[in-house]
């Protein structure tokens, strides 16, 4: 391999805490792969924690790999570097198993970068028992795994700590008694909870485009792909693994405090998928938190829900008793009270990042907020009070049924808050920014609104270029916002079909040109972005059940738009 590479992953373990190094020989490997940057994977505390389930079965060998940063890109394509893993810079090509942890839709086109850079053929019917056994998780998969289902041998959807140990006691007998990988995968297809083969299923396509039916290949075969959830979080230690330098969190011990979310936001697809909300037990909290003290003095508490915990308080408390700080996410604007505030001054936290996701009432009311001005108001209030003096505001364009009055609503009420937030302090510490961050919605499988269509890229651009004129001269409110363009190919990568995964293999041909790629593949992505869904449409991702009904998610939409 390139030395300049081998000397550079050689580094970067010498200044990592945590990380595994088994000797090759005996094990079944895997090597995990995150199709995105270092900095940002190793700050994935679902990527660390399936690095430490593999590492955990006794005859099971795991090591990591990431994206080339781009300063590499050129070496790997001349061949001058081959893809190999952190730990022991082995071709990722040698594993047994070529496992991705994918959070982010935007991230398939790295998938493929990563197959070709290793000379792993990118489609799983044109890759014999040479290669490693592609397999890929986590919630964007879980979500929809269609446009990217011709990719993988095999999917592992769900939370990940009980199916992870029985796909490896399988894979491990398997290849002990010497069965080839179409037996392997039938087994698992029809044994497990959470696995789903796509080249067992066979997907039907009627004159208009949609799909008319996903059907087994075998009627022994599940007709659908049900997914349980873990009932008890505690029995799992969800925590920081690695402790790595240069990443996006590195001076916080990731803890997950909480899982799901009873609020069930139509928009969130995260509080559908992970349902029930549940919570570690203060005892298990108290223990990570322990440990995470014997190497940083921050820790950082991970969650949809993390405000909700009923221990927060006591939790925060007993990280103050220990000369630390805490790290919290957003909290939810009707949960903050002064105690909250107390304990979120008294760790440390300076900046609290607060989510109205629209500026209207009609508008909360359509995501199903249940929160008002109100509310947004005050909780502003408790926090300058206390002089929290960073104010992160997240809010959402493009909503079903939105007007132009709605965009007005969000720089008004934006006005409001930095309004309260000089008035509060006056005479104290001084305000010092709100940071406003839009975001276009984009309709998520599995939730109320999955049947809306995305809005207009070019009208999105208008709504939020008319918010940063709004505050373009005012030095305490800074503005961000995505780019509406990548909204669009995100969208078509959340509701697309497989057909989806020729568009895909265009923009890996043409080296990452989406606007080649989308003239070129005789596909129109307008169908699944800008297309309205009926109820009775089968959906790309209706092949898994995930414990929701569909009558449910159908109910909650007609009362969005009534």
């Amino acid at each position: 391999m390139d030395w300049k590479l081998k000397k550079k992953y050689i580094s970067l373990l010498e200044r990592e805490t945590g990380y595994v190094k088994k000797v090759w020989g005996t094990y079944n490997t895997v090597c995990l792969a995150y199709p995105n940057y270092y900095r940002t994977g190793m700050a994935n505390l679902g990527f660390q924690t399936v690095y430490k389930i593999f590492n955990e079965q006794p005859s099971f060998l795991c090591e990591r790999v990431f994206l080339p940063l781009p300063d590499d890109e050129a070496e790997f394509a001349s061949g001058a570097a081959e893809m190999v893993s952190l730990e022991s810079q082995k071709s990722i090509a040698e594993f047994d198993i070529l496992a991705f942890s994918i959070s982010f839709e935007n991230d398939y086109p790295n998938v493929l970068k990563m197959l070709a850079n290793a000379d792993i053929p990118l489609l799983a019917k044109d890759r014999s028992n040479n290669f490693p056994l592609v397999i890929g998780g986590g919630i964007s998969l879980t979500l929809n795994p269609e446009p990217v289902a011709d990719f993988f041998d095999l999917l592992i959807l769900g939370e990940a700590e009980e199916i992870l140990p029985q796909f490896a006691r399988y894979f491990e007998e398997f290849r002990r008694l010497g069965h080839n990988r179409l037996i392997l995968l039938n087994t698992l297809q029809k044994q497990l909870y959470g696995i789903y083969v796509p080249s067992l299923y066979d997907v039907k396509y009627s004159a208009d485009s949609k799909i008319s039916a996903v059907k087994p290949c075998d009627a022994e075969l599940p007709e659908k792909i049900k997914i349980n959830s873990i009932k008890d979080i505690n029995i799992f230690c969800t925590e920081e693994v690695i402790s790595a330098p240069q990443t996006e969190m590195e001076d916080m011990y990731l803890i997950e405090v909480s899982r799901g979310c009873r609020h069930a936001c139509r928009f969130c697809a995260a509080s559908h998928v992970y349902r029930p909300a549940r919570f570690r037990s203060y005892k298990e909290v108290v223990a990570s938190i322990n440990h995470g003290l014997k190497t940083k003095k921050k820790i950082g508490l991970v969650g949809t829900a993390v405000s909700e915990h009923p221990d927060l308080i006591k939790i925060c408390e007993y990280i103050i008793g220990k000369n630390a700080q805490a790290g919290i996410g957003s909290l939810r604007i009707d949960q903050i009270n002064e105690k909250i505030v107390d304990i979120i001054k008294a760790v440390g936290i300076e900046t609290v990042a607060l989510a109205p996701e629209a500026g209207s009432q009609k508008m909360r009311d359509i995501l199903r907020k249940d929160i008002t001005e109100e509310d947004i108001i005050h909780a502003a209030e408790l926090l300058m009070e206390k002089e929290i003096i960073n104010l992160r505001l997240y809010f959402m364009v493009g909503l079903p049924l939105e007007e132009e009055q709605d965009i007005d609503a969000i720089i008004e009420l934006t006005k409001k808050i930095q309004h309260t937030a000089l008035k509060h302090t006056k005479g104290k510490r001084k305000f010092r920014r709100i940071t406003l961050s839009i975001n276009q919605f984009i309709p998520k499988p599995r939730t109320p609104l999955q049947w809306c269509a995305l809005a207009d890229i070019n009208d999105v651009a208008k709504k939020i270029k008319k918010i940063v004129n709004a505050f373009r001269n005012d030095k305490q409110v800074k503005v961000i916002h995505d780019v509406p363009k990548w909204n669009y190919v995100q969208a078509l990568l959340s509701l697309g079909d497989r057909r989806v995964g020729e568009i895909l293999l265009a923009v890996q041909r043409l080296d990452g040109n989406w606007a080649q790629a989308l003239k070129e593949v005789n596909i129109n992505p307008d169908f699944y972005v800008y297309r309205q869904k009926s109820f009775d449409e089968f959906l790309p991702w209706d092949i898994i059940d995930l414990g929701v009904s569909k009558k449910s998610l159908i109910s909650e939409c007609r009362k969005a738009r009534e």
